[in-house]
């Protein structure tokens, strides 16, 4: 007996299992990770995701939000300012315009247009502006000279003044002739801002041990160059998407952007103009449809920008 009790209390402990001895080791986040969880917990981001979701919702399917024609008109109705608000989507509900045509339905389907060209202006400007300030940035020397000075070239043009001297050479103005003025002169700030972050990154450890690795300029441009110079790019994208909508419907006013038969917020504000003591609602809905959604992709910008500067967390 006195034996076994001795080989019992000498006998090693059974092992522990082990994730009682340490901790699982901690997956490390990315600027990515770290900017997406810092939008959720954002309310500025919450609330302009949640606006531009709406918007996007009624430029994809307008017929949710009304079933009212935007270019049928009734001149019995004209200038009819008797708002209906018993129904969320009655085609009454802001009242009509000069031609008898509702304000509403008009305010629905113009977002398209608007919209349309916001979006495709930012796409189009960071691909056009983002290579070009990639390539300067990452070869240096004569390219970066020559793109350089065509870059402060283009850039030394008032952008409003050269879209209207642009637009006022086509007869016919239609959508893609909108953006493609925008685009002419707005791709600026996207090069200038690409090139900066990309003489920073090719800078780094990781980007010079690729190349002494012998990796190819196309590998070392697409997988270290590009995802880590990416984020100034979108914050600065994001933020001027809604300067461009702005730019639309500016243009749109003045009578050299998009002219009828299309449907856009800035023909409307123009045509409301002569009417606005009489029926200003004709000028002041379409007015406010342009500011929220001006404000909301600006708010989304100052979001994305604060979630992806390393400074402010």
């Amino acid at each position: 007996m006195p034996e076994t009790a001795t080989l019992t209390k000498n006998a090693p402990a059974s092992p522990e299992p082990a994730g009682a001895q340490q901790d699982a080791p901690v997956k490390g986040r990315s600027l990515w990770s770290d900017a997406w969880r810092d939008l959720r917990r954002n309310p500025l981001f919450l609330i302009s995701a949640v606006l531009i979701v709406v918007l996007l919702v009624m430029v994809a399917f307008p017929g949710l939000f009304t079933s009212a024609s935007p270019r049928d008109g009734d001149l019995t109705k004209h200038f009819q300012g008797d708002p209906n608000y018993g129904h969320l989507f009655a085609a009454d509900w802001f009242g009509y315009d000069g031609q008898g045509r509702s304000v509403w339905a008009r305010m629905v389907h113009g977002a398209r247009a608007s919209v349309v060209v916001g979006i495709s202006v930012t796409v189009l400007v960071t691909l056009v502006g983002g290579t070009i300030g990639m390539l300067a940035g990452y070869f240096g020397g004569w390219l970066d000279s020559v793109l350089s000075r065509i870059t402060d070239i283009f850039q030394g043009i008032p952008f409003m003044l050269g879209a209207m001297v642009v637009l006022t050479t086509f007869a016919e103005r239609k959508v893609y002739v909108v953006i493609a003025a925008l685009l002419f002169l707005g791709w600026t700030q996207v090069a200038r801002i690409a090139r900066g972050a990309v003489i920073t990154v090719k800078q780094q450890d990781y980007v010079q041990a690729a190349r002494s690795l012998g990796a190819s300029t196309s590998r070392i441009l697409l997988r270290h160059i590009v995802p880590n110079a990416l984020a100034p790019v979108i914050v600065v994208a994001t933020t001027a998407l809604g300067g461009y909508i702005g730019a639309e419907a500016t243009l749109s006013y003045l009578g050299i952007g998009l002219s009828e038969p299309a449907i856009s917020w800035g023909i409307d504000v123009a045509a409301g103009k002569d009417a606005l003591r009489t029926a200003p609602h004709i000028l002041i809905s379409p007015a406010i449809m342009v500011s929220i959604t001006v404000l909301a992709f600006i708010m989304l910008g100052d979001a994305v920008r604060n979630a992806l500067d390393p400074k402010s967390r």
